[in-house]
């Protein structure tokens, strides 16, 4: 469906362009509307002009940043409770007998594990309750155990080997994704991520989502790069889950009169126009209109198979203006987003079809590919 929509966009697009520079026509707004109905499409046009950059501007500055329960959460500091699953070593000194520290393997293998019950088995002291203690609680419990037993005024370490119990889930665009456990440093999301490392080119790092206690928050790690961003305040907590996406669908479609006709691909917040006319190689200068740019921009809540007329916004750039380039390096793109530049000295409408037709098979197979 997603291909049909960005199809069909195009092609209203360049019924648009035909009706525009057809020689000897004057064409109003209204116009251009009466003719986007008759191929079955409702159109805004709008001019790119410095105001609507402002209002651009204001929406970007209007979005929420990191919630301030994120930045309020703070992990007990150097207090570690101990959980099912985690690897303790206790070591009683001077009693070699109950422990044997030594090496790493030989401490891994006098380790105790934290039962699912949350309970470890000590010589003397018995079955004793683990899970929910610190270290510095488990120690004064053993060695009250100990006591109890004649061993006079023992002297208890308790270390945790292994971290087992505490973790968060990395999924989606990292390449070391997967369980992360947890231990009694605190852990920011932006020590998680760096750690994991993100897919260069292929991950969408606008669009991080963390999820904690049965809510979902869509983070932008792009602003790390931003002067005074709060993200480093954000620290983990055992059971979050972080996806992040792939940017599969941040995808802009540039066809018509450029040097190279593409779908250009990003993973950061911001595309500027600007960009994806370089990227496309800039303006064919033979062949296209510079006063011909134009920027569609659908209804992201409809579909091909919703009811009625497909619903977008036309941006229109006169690229042939001093400023224009000021502007364009302003504009921020969208996904999904279709740039067209349309042909200079158009004359019939069979002769635009053709010229365009493979532009706009480009956009379709590009789209079909990308789903």
């Amino acid at each position: 469906m997603k291909n049909l929509f960005v199809f069909g966009l195009v092609v209203g697009s360049l019924a648009l362009q035909g009706c525009v520079f057809s020689p000897g026509q004057h064409m109003t707004d209204s116009d251009i509307q009466r003719e986007a109905q008759k191929e079955g499409m409702q159109i805004t046009l709008v001019p790119i002009t410095p105001q609507v950059l402002q209002r651009q501007e204001a929406t970007r500055e209007s979005l929420p940043g990191v919630p301030a329960e994120l930045l309020n959460y703070r992990p007990p500091q150097n207090d570690y409770l101990i959980g099912a699953g985690d690897v303790l070593l206790v070591t009683v000194w001077d009693h070699p007998e109950l422990t044997s520290p030594g090496s790493t393997q030989q401490m891994e293998a006098n380790g105790r594990v934290v039962g699912a019950d949350g309970n470890i088995f000590f010589p003397y002291a018995g079955v004793v309750r683990a899970e929910g203690q610190s270290p510095a609680q488990l120690r004064s419990r053993l060695a009250s155990q100990l006591g109890k037993k004649g061993i006079v005024d023992p002297q208890v370490d308790v270390t945790v080997l292994r971290y087992a119990s505490q973790h968060v889930v990395l999924s989606g665009a990292f390449q070391n994704g997967g369980q992360v456990e947890l231990n009694n440093t605190p852990t920011t999301l932006v020590q998680a991520v760096s750690k994991a490392g993100v897919i260069a080119g292929e991950a969408d790092l606008s669009g991080l989502t963390l999820k904690r206690d049965g809510r979902e928050y869509v983070i932008d790690v792009d602003a790390l790069n931003r002067t005074g961003s709060t993200l480093s305040g954000v620290y983990l907590k055992n059971g979050d889950q972080i996806h992040l996406p792939y940017n599969d669908r941040k995808k802009v479609y540039v066809v018509g009169e450029v040097e190279r006709p593409q779908v250009v691909t990003y993973r950061t917040t911001g595309l500027s126009l600007l960009e994806v006319l370089g990227n496309a190689g800039g303006l064919a200068p033979e062949t296209s209109d510079g006063d011909s740019v134009y920027v569609i921009r659908g209804n992201p809540q409809q579909t091909a198979s919703a009811q009625g007329a497909f619903q977008a916004q036309v941006f229109h750039l006169e690229a042939k203006r001093p400023t224009a380039y000021a502007l364009a390096k302003e504009f921020a793109m969208q996904p999904q987003d279709v740039v067209f530049i349309g042909p200079a000295n158009i004359t019939r409408w069979n002769r635009f079809i053709s010229q365009l037709l493979p532009s706009a098979n480009i956009v379709s197979t590009s789209a079909a590919v990308g789903r």
